[in-house]
């Protein structure tokens, strides 16, 4: 449904700022009618809300959620609508569910969270605003609608721009035809691994060919080598490949001579409070002043930026924020008062390869076809009305023309201009998705640096690639732009390592296989403080190709985020031409290379004016001499409090409680005399093979098993 007669320029100029991550731009008003299709998208909404009983509205993230819910209260002068999704509490969830089950609200904009598992007879409309991205997530969506014995399911699909009509036309079709996309299982995934066995061997003992078993009796691991998961329970167990590693704590015990594997004091804690796999934001929950009840979550940048007094919205209700403490913020209802309407971080939602190839196949069958056979086409297969037809029928003629062709699943679009500086830009435009476009943009990025010298700056989304070359006399010839199948996977991996995605998934990763636990159960762990923490363990753990977690991101990217056998294929069909490769040379961005250039313009607005280079290494330079004039001339150590120093020498040292803390002691310290340690404890250890007695400088010393190699090498000391 698009509900204006032109969408290039629904306000009368095109956006000039860049659009915030619902679609909505700052500056230049969606809510005013300038440059924005919003005030059309709203009172058609309502109408079809006010036409039918009850109706879902899908939208792809919950800013965009509370702000529609908002904006149809406000146009409806009533609340006929509420917002609903994850970020909100279970209980506000469920009473908001109530609510249109009982029919005392026709209408719920909700994200994921109303996709799966929800039964609702009375809903006899759904309706998606944008493309649901995937035409399994599309049925799923309108599949809630006329959920009843007899019913059929009714939808309605409103897109925001017109390359996104392009998309929602192809997705209708292909729901139509049950053209859903492959399943993919993430095969191996080592974090998840790490999990579970820490939770299995918490239970009891269990020996290492019964474990290998029962692991391998699940799908994803129906293929783990004996190697791969020794090398998780080597990380389990503290033998890292490095003293670096000092500070993660060992989950397990493996006694490497009898085979068998427990887990270590504290383990089944630990598994109960750090279950799952949903990664933890540090989002600060939303909490009734008063000791009453939870209404949801916000954002931890959010949160920062808000002041005590300021309101909010939080599920289409406005609450004022009464006192912001560590864990959580304290509110009380403001009804009837404006509020802001919070953001939340994350990644979008990308189009997978099968959908692109869809989207493809049907430019390249329209673009062949008469203007009246392409209409009548849009409209009985695709589902058009008829202003989109029209529509979406300009967007593919007026790309035709700029660059004599239409990306499609047979022809790749190579577009170059220069900028208003004067800078060449490159679009790489195809329809194939951002798991394609992600990965080939980052080896363009290596090849033009390796090969040209070029510092190339790029960006993808689900329509292609659009790189910026500052300085260049010319843009790279087709041969540079060229790679090889055998070449981009080593390509893509010598790049990723280095991306915030990489560092990000780390992280999530860390924390999955219990290296980066939550504090307690129920306490807030700040997302900077997580950060921080995986930074340092990256650093660290970057130098080390088998460590688990590096190992289980690079799969992690390369298999469950890239689609690197889909971009091989394109590749090879690059080089034996069959796909054809357009090159063309404009004097400004056609349509399909514009809606590229405007990300480009969006992910650069902000940017500050600190070179890329030194953005990578800001490293602080302390002149020492200088310093410690500055400080006076007494030592550092004599500016501290003697009583402060003994108890932080406390605090570092504390008595062991048990021989798994013993255990800890000693592989941080190196060794214990025998007044430093319980005997009972270092028999325990001493028994378990995790630690040995020695002679060091005359006196009876405790070491733990692993170090005695470097004891021997060290100081002679000859293990017994």
């Amino acid at each position: 449904v698009v509900p204006l007669e032109d969408m290039r320029e629904p306000g009368g100029r095109p956006y000039e700022n860049p659009p915030e991550a619902d679609g909505s731009v700052l500056g230049t008003s969606t809510e005013g009618g300038i440059g924005s299709i919003w005030p059309s998208i709203y009172p058609a909404l309502l109408e079809l809300v006010k036409e039918h009983r009850s109706t879902i509205v899908f939208v792809n993230n919950r800013r965009l959620a509370e702000r529609l819910a908002l904006r149809l209260n406000e146009l409806a002068e009533e609340e006929i609508a509420r917002a609903h999704h994850g970020s909100l509490a279970r209980e506000q969830r469920v009473e908001i569910e109530e609510l249109l089950k009982a029919g005392r609200i026709p209408c719920l904009v909700a994200t994921s969270s109303l996709e799966l598992g929800i039964d609702m007879g009375a809903v006899d409309l759904v309706i998606q605003v944008e493309s649901p991205k995937s035409v399994a997530r599309g049925l799923q969506r309108v599949g809630r609608a006329g959920h009843e014995l007899g019913s059929v399911s009714k939808g309605r699909l409103f897109p925001k721009f017109r390359a996104d009509l392009l998309e929602c036309a192809v997705v209708a079709r292909a729901m139509r035809d049950g053209a859903i996309e492959a399943t993919a299982i993430p095969r191996n995934p080592l974090d998840v691994l790490a999990q579970q066995i820490v939770a299995i061997s918490a239970d009891g003992e269990i020996a290492l060919d019964e474990l290998h078993r029962l692991v391998r009796g699940a799908y994803p691991f129906s293929d783990l080598s004996r190697s791969q998961l020794e090398n998780v329970l080597d990380m389990l167990a503290g033998r890292y490949p490095s003293d670096e590693f000092a500070e993660l704590r060992p989950r397990i015990v493996w006694d490497r001579t009898s085979g068998l594997i427990r887990g270590r004091t504290g383990a089944q804690r630990l598994a109960i409070t750090n279950a799952g796999t949903i990664p933890d934001r540090g989002l600060f929950g939303v909490h009734l002043v008063g000791g009453g009840g939870r209404v949801g979550e916000l954002d931890e940048e959010m949160v920062y930026e808000a002041r005590q007094g300021q309101t909010f919205m939080l599920g289409a209700s406005t609450w004022r924020i009464e006192e912001i403490t560590r864990d959580r913020v304290l509110v009380s209802p403001a009804p009837g008062a404006p509020g802001a309407i919070p953001f939340w971080k994350g990644e979008g939602v990308g189009r997978p390869y099968e959908l692109g190839e869809k989207i493809g196949m049907a430019s390249r069958e329209l673009v062949a076809l008469s203007d009246a056979r392409a209409d009548r086409r849009l409209q009985e297969d695709f589902f058009l009305d008829p202003r989109a037809a029209r529509n979406l029928l300009t967007y593919l003629r007026e790309q035709a023309a700029a660059t004599g062709a239409v990306p499609s699943d047979k022809t790749i679009v190579i577009e170059r201009f220069r900028d208003e500086i004067g800078d060449w830009r490159v679009s790489i435009l195809t329809p194939f998705g951002g798991r394609v476009h992600a990965p080939w943009g980052m080896a363009l990025t290596a090849r033009l640096r390796d090969s040209l010298g070029i510092e190339a700056q790029s960006i993808w989304s689900d329509d292609g690639i659009a790189l910026h070359l500052p300085d260049a006399d010319a843009p790279p010839p087709l041969a540079d732009l060229l790679i090889t199948p055998e070449e981009i996977e080593e390509l893509v991996v010598q790049e990723v390592g280095q991306t915030a995605l990489f560092g990000a998934r780390f992280r999530e990763n860390a924390a999955r296989a219990l290296l980066i636990p939550r504090r307690r159960p129920g306490q807030r762990t700040p997302l900077w403080q997580q950060r921080l923490k995986a930074q340092n363990l990256l650093q660290v753990a970057r130098k080390y190709g088998s460590f688990p977690i590096v190992l289980e991101t690079y799969r992690e990217c390369l298999q469950d985020v890239f689609d690197l056998p889909a971009l091989k294929q394109i590749l090879h069909g690059m080089h034996t031409r069959t796909l054809d490769v357009v090159e063309v040379e404009t004097s400004s961005a056609s349509p399909f290379a514009s809606s590229l250039l405007f990300d480009y313009v969006a992910n650069y607005m902000y940017e500050d004016d600190t070179p890329p280079a030194e953005r990578r290494a800001q490293a602080l330079s302390l002149d020492r001499d200088l310093l410690r004039e500055l400080l006076g001339q007494e030592e550092l150590r004599e500016l501290i409090d003697a009583d402060a120093l003994a108890e932080v020498e406390r605090a570092l040292q504390p008595t062991p409680r048990n021989a798994d803390e013993l255990d800890d002691q000693v592989r941080s310290r190196g060794h214990l005399f025998e007044s430093e340690y319980d005997a009972g404890f270092a028999e325990t250890l001493i028994r378990e093979r995790r630690a040995i007695r020695a002679r060091i400088g005359g006196r009876d010393a405790l070491i733990a098993a692993q170090d005695a190699g470097r004891y021997r090498d060290a100081l002679g000391v000859m293990p017994p």
